[in-house]
């Protein structure tokens, strides 16, 4: 006969929120309590279906374009950033805007602009059409190519191999990055490095307690929504690291209990734009099943912190009025609109 195996989970830390999607949450919530309903945000506030449900109960509406939104409203832009034409369309609508952009984002968007007037070629790794992607390919798009792993390298030319950079969307898998880095270096061997590593803190902090919890785990859960890049790479992370299985869950609803036959450890973490609450209902699910011993595995501490979008403290509202107040009164007084 054989023996029940002992029954505990793994709790990753650090897990779930990080700085930049704290503070996109919030600047919604606070957008909401300030200007009142409704406040339009342009695409997902983060990648995660119970954070924008939650979002929409208390009054944001989500749109995927800017034109979405009517003259004369507030449009929060998300943490993933978006490229200069969407503040230009912004302007010409004459909406107020709330740059909920992560300020890591920005950091990679400002070395995209610098390395763009060097004149260098910028090679971008990331997942096409991304929403982050996207963002950074547009402040600069003569000069940015997409590489979209290593196999991807093949494909790429440049027009100095003496002139070329590398930049990456903040959520990648760590690894798989510097996988594809390597091999742009062997074809190009005098690669430039940004200043520091655009993978974003709390990606990495995230993958190294996954790695950790991942060699002791036979099945290994990361709440997150599918469209979420970090939370995917946090499934392949586990998977390359010695768990037996993982999956990707919105929710405990989604955990099927098939997965836990013949199982001992389970190692629990979520991604950077999911609320503790969906992780505790996982706790009290397999609580539920007999997985009652948890343990914290916490490889690395993280403590950061953003400060809330500067268009918070002004009444926007206001200022898109008289924006909308000008353009009439311009119109009015210029014949070519009589």
């Amino acid at each position: 006969m054989t023996a029940t195996p002992a029954r505990r989970v793994l709790l990753a830390a650090p897990r779930g929120y990080c700085a930049g999607v704290d503070r996109a949450v919030i600047a919604v919530e606070k957008a909401l309590e300030q200007y009142g309903a409704p406040i339009y945000v342009r695409h997902e506030i983060v990648h995660n279906k119970y954070v924008v449900k939650t979002l929409e109960k208390k009054g944001a509406i989500f749109v995927e374009e800017t034109e979405e939104v009517p003259e004369g409203e507030i449009v929060i832009f998300s943490a993933h950033g978006v490229a200069p034409v969407v503040h230009e369309e912004a302007e010409r609508g004459k909406l107020a805007t709330i740059d909920a952009t992560c300020p890591l984002v920005t950091k990679v968007h400002k070395e995209a602009v610098r390395y763009a007037n060097e004149d260098y070629d910028i090679l971008l790794i990331g997942h096409e059409g991304h929403e982050e992607v996207v963002g950074t390919s547009g402040e600069a798009p003569e000069h940015i190519t997409l590489v979209d792993g290593p196999d991807d390298v093949k494909n790429v030319e440049v027009r100095d191999p003496d002139k070329v950079v590398w930049l990456s969307q903040t959520t990648l898998s760590v690894d798989e990055t510097m996988e594809t880095v390597d091999a742009i270096k062997g074809r190009y061997p005098n690669l430039l490095s940004p200043p520091s590593d655009d993978i974003c803190y709390a990606t990495q902090n995230r993958q190294t307690a996954i790695k950790q919890v991942a060699a002791d785990a036979d099945l290994v859960l990361v709440v997150g929504s599918k469209n979420s890049s970090n939370s995917v790479r946090l499934v392949e992370t586990a998977l390359t690291h010695g768990a037996d299985a993982g999956h990707l869950i919105d929710s405990a609803d989604e955990i099927d209990e098939a997965w836990l036959e013949g199982v001992g450890t389970i190692g629990l973490s979520s991604g950077a734009s999911v609320p503790e609450v969906l992780v505790d209902g996982v706790l009290e699910w397999l609580a539920q099943r007999g997985w009652e011993d948890v343990e914290i595995v916490k490889p690395v501490d993280e403590h950061m912190q953003f400060s809330l979008p500067k268009e918070l403290r002004r009444d926007l509202r206001a200022e898109a009025a008289k924006a909308t107040d000008r353009t009439e009164a311009a119109q009015a007084t210029d014949p070519a609109h009589a």
